[in-house]
């Protein structure tokens, strides 16, 4: 696939965090989510930029799943949506970027989200679920005249998707790498590879298909 100069293009790492692997088994382990970090690394030497998100909640989140509010149910909230087990704790080897990722202060731009207890948002452009709160990455984005972003982290069916849609609906190209996301359910993960493509993402099966025009 064409790509702009690599000035024009941006690399996100989304989420790619320990807690979504089967290292942190009692958080949200993602089958194979550990295996994405040098996809990850290969798609970046595309681009100028590369911007990366974790998410960063509190052990004492509203939304924290329980024997008796099992995960998956509904919570209400302005900005809270179902319940979740805990994870992704600052402080915890599930907070951690996957090994050979670079420190979050050595990316251009990263996002932190979900910090608030009642907070759970999904996509990395916005802190609340209705997409008024910009965490600045569209901003960051526009004020650079970046057109293409890469994307590629974890969980397809859900911060990816997210991501995913609204950077489509901010208006840029957006290019998914296959090889680079991973998914909580086949089924789900089906559904929201669609749907991206539905709205106009591009996918590709791995950093090979990438190529670089000239100008």
């Amino acid at each position: 696939m064409k790509l702009p100069a690599k000035n024009r293009v941006a690399s996100l790492d989304v989420d790619a965090q320990y807690t979504f692997t089967p290292s942190c088994p009692d958080e949200l382990p993602v089958p194979g989510g550990d295996t994405i970090a040098d996809e990850l690394n290969r798609q970046a030497a595309f681009a100028d930029w590369r911007l990366g998100s974790k998410d960063a909640h509190s052990p004492q989140a509203l939304w924290i799943s329980s024997d008796k509010q099992p995960p998956f149910s509904p919570i209400k909230g302005a900005n809270m949506d179902i319940r979740w087990p805990r994870h992704a704790v600052p402080g915890t080897p599930g907070f951690e970027l996957l090994d050979g990722l670079p420190h979050p202060a050595d990316y251009d731009f990263f996002v932190w989200k979900g910090v608030e207890p009642d907070m759970h948002p999904y996509g990395a452009c916005y802190h609340d679920l209705a997409g008024n709160m910009s965490t600045g990455m569209i901003e960051y984005l526009r004020d650079r005249e970046i057109n293409t972003v890469l994307v590629g982290g974890l969980a397809t069916d859900y911060c990816v998707r997210h991501t995913v849609l609204q950077l489509l609906d901010a208006g840029f190209n957006v290019v998914v790498n296959r090889s680079a996301i991973r998914g909580v359910a086949d089924e789900s993960s089906r559904h929201a590879i669609a749907e991206m493509i539905q709205h106009g993402a591009h996918f590709v099966h791995d950093s090979r298909q990438l190529e670089q025009t000239d100008d």
